[in-house]
Parts: structure tokens; sequence; C-alpha cells
């Protein structure tokens, strides 16, 4: 059986504050985070730049570079770090990880041992619309989801679809600016054990008028309604 539901509402958020005994980068660099990461693929590496330490993980992990942090210079659009086996540049431009549909805000460029590869890094940008997208639960109402209950909420279109953790639901939706309108929700009426019926009531409740929509830095997707409830998603890749 179907049962119609409410609207449903979206999110907010913030960057990473620098440490406060982060040492300054060189004169003209602009402040990085405290903790700067970045990535590419063919060959799979990862790069984590901290106030002390670059660490470089790349070859998909057979090889790894740990050094001191020689601080940022400014370069071209952006800065970087160098050393005699490490030396990163990254240049603020929208870069794709060409394994996904990300994107990120950063282009990178690192030679390690020698070796130039290409990636992208900092902050994940939103994508350019809802639709095609798809998301799973972090959390609702400030509580975790529970584990054994999957999670889902797809855009497709101007329909989204998905489960809170519990029954199937679905329904129409549209976005103005920075809130979001969903509803009439149409959803199953199974009854589930344990969390699963909680965190489905509480993303309900959630949805029952428009929501606010906003992207974390790390691609997080909040939706906060107007009581300060919020749901957190996940891109899911």
């Amino acid at each position: 059986m179907l049962r119609s539901l409410p609207l449903f509402a979206l999110p907010v958020l913030a960057a990473c504050a620098p440490t406060p005994d982060t040492p300054p980068p060189g004169p003209g660099a602009p402040q990085p985070a405290a903790t700067y990461m970045a990535l590419g693929t063919e060959p799979g590496w990862t790069l984590e730049i901290t106030p002390d330490h670059l660490n470089y993980d790349g070859d998909y992990g057979e090889t790894k570079i740990r050094i001191a942090n020689p601080g940022a210079e400014p370069s071209m659009n952006g800065r970087a770090y160098v050393t005699d086996r490490l030396s990163v540049v990254i240049k603020e431009a929208p870069c794709s990880d060409g394994m996904s549909d990300r994107r990120f805000a950063d282009t990178v460029r690192i030679v390690a041992d020698g070796k130039t590869l290409q990636g992208c890094g900092g902050k994940i940008l939103p994508p350019d619309e809802l639709a095609g997208s798809n998301w799973t639960f972090v959390s609702i109402g400030g509580v975790p989801v529970a584990a054994d209950r999957p999670t889902a909420l797809q855009f497709d279109g101007n329909r989204l679809s998905g489960s809170a953790g519990c029954n199937r639901f679905s329904g129409g939706y549209a976005v103005d600016g920075t809130t979001l309108k969903a509803g009439p929700l149409m959803a199953t009426e199974m009854a589930c054990p344990g969390a699963g019926m909680t965190q489905e009531a509480a993303f309900f409740k959630l949805m029952a008028a428009p929501v606010s929509l906003t992207f974390a830095d790390d691609g997080t997707l909040i939706l906060t309604g107007s009581g300060g409830q919020t749901a957190v998603l996940r891109r899911a890749i």
C-alpha cells in the first residue's frame, strides 16, 4: 500500500579552519586548510598535506613518501610545495577525477621521485543540478543512520525516490535557488524493527515543508528544515 507524505528540505556547512599553531605559508601564498587532500588515477595515488608533513601514497600503495612540509610558496593561480623527492603544484581550477562525476575545486600536479602525475584536490564541488545525482544518508535529525538499514536518495529528472531506512518513497520535487520543495511523496507501509522506523519518521517530518539546500566542502549534502532539523547525505559514487 502507498501513502501520501509531506514535503522536504535541505542544508548548510563550513570548511575546516586552520589550526592555531599551523605555520604560515610563504609570503603571498593563500592560507591552506589544516589538512588538504588530493588524488589521482592511473596509477592511483593520494596526497595528504598537513601543517607538518606531505604524505604521498602512489602506484596503488606501492610507493610511499612522507616528508616534512616545506611551507607553501605562491604560484600561478595557486600555491606550490617543493622538496627533493616530492613537489606539488595546486592550481585553483575545477578538476574531474576521471573515474566518477565528482568535480574538485583544484587541479593538482605532483612530481614524485621524478614521476609526474596529474590529479584533483581540495573542495568537492556540488553537482550542477540535483537531477541525475544519487546519495546515501549519513544522519537524520542529528542521529547517525543505522548501519544495518540501507538508505538512498536519487534525483531523476523532476522526481526523487529512495529509502530512509525502511519504506520506499517517491514523488516530485522542484528547486528554487537554495530551496527544495518535494511532494506529495508516496511510500509503502511496511513496519521495520529497530532504528529504521525511527529515522524514517524523522525524515518524513523534516520533509513536511520546503527546506534549504547546502553543500559542504567535502561534497556532503545537508537538508535543513525551518526548525533546524537536518538530514545529511553523502554522494554515492
